[in-house]
């Protein structure tokens, strides 16, 4: 009777356990799919081919070749590829086709545009054979992330966007990420006046447009309400002023305005901008002192300002600011004097570019300290005297401009040798 009843006490556990399995296997199945958006999606599905050349990404692969009918059912498009569903409602709410190999329109009867309860949509990578971006975009009014980089997208870009009120990210930028500098994938791009409007969406959080050479606006006067972490408006023709209100952006990480229209002095209200870690404004038709001001970003990583008509004079970089640069790009804007001091600090160092400047005297000593480099562009100034021996510390070192300088002596190149990253550009 005791084993009978221990047998007993097994058996119950056991189906109890078994029990627990089953509820959790049943709780994590994919909900079952609207059938009014599954037919949206395959008609989405039909409007395009699968095109190998239509995505950079090596990465890249067909999503839509997922989206099929199980058993003549279409309640399972929430386990399709790229498609995010709703567990308590089986609403579609996230789009990602990314890289998805996609070539063909999307016009504005497109069926996309009956997805009402997207929050984010992602066509990132794609070839839509350079059709306009639809204005009904501004239908799907629940999107908090619309990224439609490097899509092959013409034309201007509709105002109805800024009706999205709680879009945090936008991406229209026409640049292909990754590298120093990034690849740029020449098909389309978007122009006309960027709508004003856009700037002043409240939950914004990243912006970015860059690489769309004929897309034209002026930045605005900032609000302190602003919520602006990233704004990346890098290969645009916006022109103007840099305002002083850009100050008031103090969620800021990133401001890249490189290779714009703007110009201008630069106000030392960016000094306010205490979180930024990446500041460009290089390649712009900026004048005027560079701010002090600009030594108060002790976050910074990357800061560019080459080629721009700054008054000439030292780089105002006091000592022990500035500690994180990684990369300083500060070549033909009018530097004089001798190599301050104050970079021997700068010890993390990694991209050091100040040629064609009017700099004078040796290569100091303590340039060695900069153990990290592995770009030294010194070219096209007045430094003298012999190239020091010193210089093989530099382990890491890659590539080394100092070409069209006052060097004098016998140039040893075994000392060269000693450098075994260095690459063929060197050049004197």
């Amino acid at each position: 009777m005791e084993y009978s009843c221990l047998y007993l006490r097994i058996y119950l556990v056991l189906c109890c356990f078994n029990l627990i399995i089953l509820t959790y296997s049943s709780s994590s199945t994919w909900p079952l799919c609207h059938e009014n958006e599954s037919k949206a999606l395959l008609q989405f599905k039909h409007n395009f081919v699968i095109d190998k050349l239509a995505s950079v990404d090596a990465s890249a692969y067909p999503k839509l070749e997922s989206w099929k009918l199980l058993d003549g059912k279409s309640n399972g498009c929430c386990s399709w590829d790229g498609v995010e569903c709703d567990h308590d409602t089986g609403h579609v709410i996230g789009l990602d086709l990314s890289s998805s190999l996609l070539y063909g329109s999307i016009n504005s009867n497109s069926s996309l545009f009956t997805l009402l309860h997207l929050r984010s949509l992602n066509l990132a990578d794609n070839n839509f054979n350079c059709s306009e971006m639809p204005s009904e975009i501004g239908n799907l009014s629940r999107l908090s992330s619309l990224n439609l980089s490097n899509s092959a997208f013409f034309g201007q870009i509709p105002s109805e966007i800024s009706s999205l009120s709680t879009l945090i990210i936008l991406d229209l930028s026409a640049k292909i990420f990754g590298g120093f500098p990034p690849v740029l994938l020449k098909r389309c791009s978007l122009y006309g006046e960027f709508p004003m409007d856009i700037f002043r969406l409240p939950k914004l959080q990243i912006l970015d447009a860059a690489w769309n050479e004929n897309l034209t606006g002026s930045l605005p006067e900032f609000q302190n309400n602003s919520r602006l972490e990233e704004l990346i408006l890098t290969g645009t023709g916006f022109y103007g002023k840099l305002p002083d209100s850009i100050g008031r952006l103090e969620s800021l990480r990133y401001l890249s305005l490189s290779q714009t229209c703007l110009s201008g002095t630069l106000p030392s209200s960016l000094g306010n901008l205490t979180r930024l870690t990446l500041l460009k404004l290089q390649l712009c038709n900026f004048n005027g002192q560079i701010p002090s001001s600009l030594a108060n970003l002790s976050q910074l990583t990357m800061l560019l300002i080459g080629s721009n008509n700054f008054d000439a004079g030292p780089l105002p970089l006091p000592p022990g600011k500035l500690l994180k640069l990684t990369v300083l790009s500060a070549q033909g804007i009018n530097l004089q004097g001798e190599i301050p001091l104050s970079f021997a600090n700068l010890t993390q160092l990694s991209y050091l570019f100040i040629g064609r400047n009017n700099l004078k005297g040796k290569i100091p000593s303590w340039f060695m300290n900069l153990t990290q480099l592995t770009l030294l562009g010194l070219e096209d100034n007045n430094f003298h005297g012999m190239i020091p021996r010193s210089i093989t510390q530099l382990k890491r070192l890659e590539h080394l401009s100092l070409y069209s300088n006052s060097f004098t002596g016998i140039v040893e190149l075994d000392m060269f040798m000693k450098l075994p990253n260095l690459s063929s550009s060197l050049a004197f």
